[in-house]
């Protein structure tokens, strides 16, 4: 016997989708003459006899409580009202005199269909506050660099408007990060949102139209509230709208190839792009799309208090240099943690490498392309000063601004210890530059100590670098008058003394 459920998702699959009777029925296990019964059933007149005449005394209540129905519909649950507070107000309010009952019935019924239009696979091109969300590729120079970028974007089909984003992967991280920005730049969240089965958010595709999610995606979909649908494998007109917004971008917005240095500052110039991009007519309906949009806006889901954090924990154990590996690239943690095992939290622009116990050791920005590896060697240089003669083998020296070469390359072999341990200090909180230009300053007047180089350091970071140099020149200093020696000028000295005793 087929459930409710078995016909819809039959008569759904052949008479929408264009499937074929046999095909259905191997995928749901059943005989193809029981999917091609209900697939061409016509006439459903059954039904017909268990509707009931509509009481009277439910005409004016029955438009206010569908009003309250679809505003409450973009509200989380406990924030919506219950038939027994619909029924109050309309007792107090409106003058109502029927049953608790009936207004019970009504809002059961009425609940039953709109979460029955929800299920029914009606075009999203319909709805507002729906969407389709798909990744696409455009040329970009970044940072001198031609590469490929990926775009997250986020369509609305009844208002045939969008944002984008612009990342360096397609990865679960960027996925997230795409669709949190645009919900709270948006300051809502679509009721529903179509995808294709990305690998960021689909484990595995199930029998009957079901989908095993990712972890971090089935919780993003808890967190902000809103309702997926899936396209069947290899069905991508079924997201169609997305489609040609992917296409309209990369024409419109992202060629010729864009010459980029900061990606974040480039996104923010996006959200403005997309919204003047809305001062046209609709291809059908004749009105602007930035009207149309507004319908959208008023039907999406009220966003969480907190945004969601887009991260991923892994437990990683460090090779014997330190050095941890994150989906195929290496990143430096500290020589005490090799062979131990930390943590690293995985952002879509960051790793953070920590402790078991979350206290932080380092952070890399997190590589994408063809960089493979991230050494950040602050935590290494206490180590190398135990074993100052091997610096110049390492990838560190020849990473080193010039003047710090030429300066150690000058010290003897003590100085090199100093010198290590002071940049271990001193790039523990600041970059290179300050730490150079503290030597240039430093070697003014000649080959500095470690210690001079410290104390210019902190006057440079503290904000006391700006000092009147003296000019002290010998023919700057003013004559000084010719020095006597000689026993008379002690004479001189017991007479006053005398003179004061006389005075008393």
């Amino acid at each position: 016997m087929l459930t409710v459920t078995d016909i819809k998702y039959i008569r759904q699959e052949v008479n929408q989708k264009g499937r074929k009777y046999a095909e259905v029925a191997r995928q749901m296990n059943h005989d193809e003459r029981t999917v091609k019964k209900y697939a061409d059933m016509e006439d459903w007149s059954e039904e017909r006899l268990k509707t009931t005449r509509k009481p009277r005394v439910m005409g004016k209540a029955r438009p206010i409580i569908d009003k309250w129905l679809e505003e409450d519909a973009t509200k989380k649950k406990k924030f919506r009202r219950t038939a027994k507070r619909m029924f109050d107000v309309l007792v107090k309010d409106h003058g109502y005199e029927g049953s608790y009952r009936s207004i019970r019935e009504y809002v059961r019924k009425k609940k039953q269909q709109m979460g029955h239009s929800t299920e029914a696979a009606l075009p999203l091109e319909s709805m507002p506050g729906t969407a389709q969300v798909d990744f696409g590729e455009a040329p970009f120079v970044y940072r001198g660099r031609s590469i490929d970028l990926s775009y997250l974007v986020l369509s609305f089909p009844f208002s045939n408007t969008f944002y984008f984003q612009v990342f360096q992967s397609q990865n679960r991280e960027c996925f997230l990060e795409g669709l949190k920005r645009i919900f709270h730049h948006l300051g809502g969240v679509p009721k529903t949102i179509r995808f294709d089965n990305l690998s960021p958010a689909v484990k595995k595709v199930l029998p009957y139209g079901e989908r095993l999610l990712t972890d971090e995606f089935e919780r993003f979909v808890l967190h902000y509230g809103f309702s997926t649908e899936f396209c069947n494998p290899g069905s991508g007109n079924e997201k169609g709208h997305v489609e040609a917004m992917v296409k309209y971008i990369r024409n419109n917005f992202l060629l010729p190839e864009i010459h980029v240095a900061d990606l974040e500052r480039l996104n923010e110039t996006f959200w403005t792009a997309a919204e003047e991009d809305r001062n046209r007519k609709h291809y059908q309906k004749d009105e602007l799309l930035s009207e149309l949009f507004e319908e959208d806006r008023k039907a999406l889901l009220q966003l969480p208090e907190k945004s969601f954090e887009c991260v991923r924990y892994e437990e990683c154990r460090p090779d014997k240099y330190g050095l941890v590996k994150i989906d195929g690239r290496q990143y430096s943690t500290s020589p005490r943690f090799a062979k131990s095992t930390i943590l690293a939290k995985i952002s879509y622009g960051t790793i953070e490498i920590m402790t078991a116990e979350h206290e932080s050791i380092i952070t890399h920005a997190r590589l994408y392309g063809e960089d493979k590896k991230s050494m950040k060697w602050q935590p290494y240089l206490e180590l190398m000063a135990k074993r100052p003669m091997a610096i110049k083998y390492t990838d560190f020296f020849e990473q080193l601004p010039v003047n710090w070469k030429e300066y150690i390359d000058s010290c003897t072999v003590p100085e090199k210890q100093e010198a290590l341990r002071l940049l271990s200090v001193l790039l523990k909180q600041h970059d290179f530059s300050v730490a150079t230009e503290s030597l240039k300053i430093a070697s003014t007047h000649g080959h500095p100590s470690a210690e001079s180089i410290k104390q210019v350091f902190y006057q440079l970071i503290n904000g006391r670098s700006d000092r009147v140099s003296l000019d002290i020149r010998r023919d700057s200093i003013p004559p000084m008058p010719p020095a006597s020696r000689g026993s008379t000028h002690y004479d001189k000295l017991f007479e006053s003394k005398r003179q004061i005793v006389h005075t008393f």
